[in-house]
């Protein structure tokens, strides 16, 4: 079974989502095997080098009061909490396109779901700059790659057509938002769902009962 996960590093439901579906591959063990692999979407490609403030970022795309926000925040800390995953707080948004760019030299090297890791725990957990690439190359480091060959792919931009070639992919399979979790290129769950919904429909999809 082929699960790819379509997602932006500085989506915190994606976090959610992710350490959700692993919650689910573990509950599921050795009963089929699957492959993982990440896909690039950015939530704000747009957005300058040095970020922005993340309450004005929300408040003027979704319109939301700061009191929702909090909320908000709120929620996403419970719901992180449930499957592993720990939210600390963050007052800045990122360009995320290097990420993404490290991402896909990372699957190339046999270690993207490590780096996905420490980058989501970079920046929601620790709120790090991860656009700042003395940063990405450190976290690099973290997964398992080598710094310096991660310092060359990101000085040499490396990797670019591939991940905008991917989003553009996936823009036409008509993901508008993450995250998303395409199974076996023709199943499809939206947002961060909890990990039983995930089990449920990974073993549907295994038996062939999948509607």
């Amino acid at each position: 079974m082929k699960i790819d996960f379509v997602s932006d590093v500085v989506c915190p439901w994606c976090a959610v989502g992710l350490y959700s579906l692993e919650r689910a591959l573990e509950r599921i063990g050795d009963a089929f095997e699957v492959e993982l692999q990440f896909h690039p979407f950015e939530l704000n490609p747009q957005m300058a080098p040095e970020g922005e403030d993340i309450g004005e970022h929300l408040g003027r795309k979704y319109g939301l009061a700061p009191e929702q926000l909090a909320r908000n925040r709120e929620g996403l800390r419970q719901r992180g909490e449930s499957v592993g995953f720990t939210f600390g707080p963050r007052d800045r948004i990122w360009n995320t396109f290097d990420a993404h760019r490290l991402l896909q030299w990372a699957g190339v090297e046999g270690r993207q779901r490590e780096l996905k890791h420490a980058l989501l725990q970079a920046y929601h957990g620790r709120a790090e700059n991860v656009s700042d690439r003395e940063v990405l190359a450190r976290l690099a480091g973290e997964a398992g790659l080598d710094i310096e060959q991660a310092r060359e792919v990101l000085a040499s931009g490396r990797h670019a057509d591939e991940v905008r070639a991917e989003e553009r992919h996936w823009q036409e399979m008509g993901i508008d938002g993450v995250p998303a979790v395409i199974i076996d290129g023709q199943y499809l769950i939206q947002g961060g769902q909890p990990p039983e919904v995930f089990e449920q429909a990974l073993r549907r999809i295994a038996e062939g009962t999948a509607g």
